[in-house]
């Protein structure tokens, strides 16, 4: 399986976000995630590297809970509280994003009202039912300024959400919705796939701003490029649905120069394989 697993750091107190070995498969019972232990708190990046087929995008849905993905052994934990069994938007009124790797298209809603519905049912639920919507003044003034800092066109704001989008559009109002939204872990899919590098900056850069006091960040890619400009703090290596090694960013750039190799799973003596 490659080399051992090490530890990558130690905490003092419980992460915002763990993972608890968990277990996850498909609807037919296929096993995709095999146990994984994982913590990721506020003002920290963590990225999850591994080849296509890996099972990290399996993670990322049943991080979000995805009604294809059973999770079948082991937590999640969120802030203390077991959330293995609840629904993805309660998930998300707590404050866990995901970022897609393919963002779908909602014809006939606008991103402005797409943004606007969904900071009022987040504001309604965290304040259980009391909390007035946000004032529509108060909130084109932030839209507009966060448009403005991920150079997203205006216009964009009243076209359907992902309708006729280019992947670069389509990625950068997903950093959009993290901006508006301000959750607390954001998990971005494959964020970097079908980017130019322009795109890539603009993206990177805007993860990279967001993530403080009040937000970690979970990047799952299998390339080491869009790390270049987002710079983890900790990366963990995925392989066969397991988390099999751990280390700082310098282990990102042995992954791009060396590959998955050395991590593979080792054929059993016999196989085929």
């Amino acid at each position: 399986m490659g080399p051992p697993r090490p530890a990558f750091h130690e905490r003092e107190c419980v992460a915002l976000l763990e993972l608890k070995n968990l277990h996850v498969a498909l609807e037919d019972g296929t096993e995709i995630v095999k146990g994984v232990d994982l913590s990721v708190d506020t003002g920290e990046i963590h990225a999850v590297m591994g080849p296509n087929g890996s099972g990290k995008s399996t993670l990322a849905y049943a991080l979000m809970g995805h009604p294809a993905y059973e999770i079948t052994e082991g937590q999640i934990f969120f802030d203390g509280d077991d959330v293995t069994e609840l629904e993805a938007d309660k998930r998300a009124q707590r404050g866990l994003f995901l970022a897609f790797q393919y963002p779908h298209a909602i014809p006939g809603v606008t991103v402005t009202s797409f943004l606007r519905s969904a900071i009022n049912a987040i504001r309604k639920a965290r304040s259980g039912g009391a909390d007035d919507p946000v004032p529509i003044p108060e909130f084109r003034k932030e839209m507009m300024a966060a448009m403005e800092r991920l150079k997203i066109p205006r216009e964009l704001a009243q076209r359907y959400l992902n309708d006729g989008f280019s992947g670069g559009e389509k990625k950068r109002v997903e950093i959009l919705q993290m901006a508006m939204l301000k959750p607390r872990i954001a998990v971005l899919d494959e964020t970097d796939s079908g980017l130019d590098i322009d795109a890539l900056r603009i993206v990177a850069g805007g993860v990279r701003d967001l993530v403080g006091p009040e937000m970690g960040a979970l990047v799952i890619t299998h390339y080491q490029r869009i790390l270049s400009y987002i710079k983890p703090d900790f990366v963990h290596v995925f392989v066969d649905g397991r988390v099999v090694a751990d280390g700082g960013p310098e282990l990102a750039h042995t992954l791009e120069a060396d590959g998955y190799e050395a991590f593979m799973p080792v054929p059993a003596v016999g196989s085929k394989e």
